[in-house]
């Protein structure tokens, strides 16, 4: 009885710890919650927000990113919206500020060149490097001639009877 006893006080503790850290992971999590009291502002904050890159996830916007930082941003934009700041300079401010690396889609300068055509050169390169290994195989087959029947029946030999020439 007493086995039976300490079998289920395990279950329960168990039960109780698994409850208690649920409890404590819904607590810390944070939403994001829309201000009902200015509309325009959150709309406009969305609309910013979702061309801004969050600095923590990194594959994130900034407007689904659920990140403490995130949070701290969009306040931060917020503030700049009702200082009445245009778009592109609240955009500007950001990038000053963090880099280029906050907009999801960066401008095309001479610092970014790399960002937007590395890829394209990477591809390029692979190509052309395909080609020529594949001109250089053919080249080195086309060098290479068909054994003649003497020597196929020489290898046949060889092989046969396994000696060295």
């Amino acid at each position: 009885m007493s086995t039976n006893f300490l079998g289920i006080k395990r279950l329960l503790q168990g039960v109780f710890f698994l409850v208690a850290a649920v409890a404590v992971a819904t607590a810390q999590s944070k939403e994001a919650e829309p201000s009902a009291k200015e509309p325009l502002i959150e709309q406009r904050l969305i609309h910013i927000s979702e061309e801004l890159r969050c600095l923590v996830c990194q594959n994130e916007s900034l407007a689904s990113s659920r990140a403490e930082l995130a949070n701290d941003l969009r306040e931060e934009v917020r503030l700049l919206i009702r200082q009445d700041k245009s778009d592109d300079a609240i955009k500007a401010y950001l990038v000053e500020r963090y880099g280029d690396f906050v907009l999801y889609r960066p401008e095309v300068k001479p610092l970014t060149w790399l960002l937007w055509f590395g890829p394209f050169a990477l591809l390029l390169c692979g190509v052309v490097g395909m080609a020529l290994y594949v001109r250089q195989r053919q080249a080195v087959q086309k060098l290479t001639q068909p054994l003649s029947e003497k020597e196929r029946d020489q290898v046949r030999v060889l092989l046969k009877n396994g000696e060295s020439p």
